[in-house]
């Protein structure tokens, strides 16, 4: 196993361990906010880009997030690395 792959595998795991562990906190509207958070630590950018619609640029070394709505349900992937697939599904 390369370097460079398990890199891309940390930032998977990394990715779904924080979207397992990430709470839902309601507003006082009764609107639910989820946020996402990646984290890379591969020496080159990632992306989680869902096609048609929102893209999240992960810089080398750092973390990005994003929100999600209740009911959400999303594809995404790296534009740079189209093999590096995620899945985000709200049940609100």
């Amino acid at each position: 196993m390369t370097t460079g792959l398990l890199n891309r595998r940390q930032v998977l795991v990394a990715g779904a361990a924080m979207l397992a562990s990430t709470a839902l906190a309601r507003a006082h509207n009764g609107t639910v906010h989820v946020t996402i958070e990646w984290t890379n630590t591969d020496p080159f950018a990632h992306t989680a880009t869902v096609k048609g619609g929102w893209e999240v640029t992960i810089p080398p070394g750092q973390k990005a997030t994003h929100v999600v709505t209740a009911d959400d349900t999303v594809e995404y992937y790296c534009r740079f690395h189209p093999n590096m697939k995620g899945h985000i599904r709200v049940v609100g």
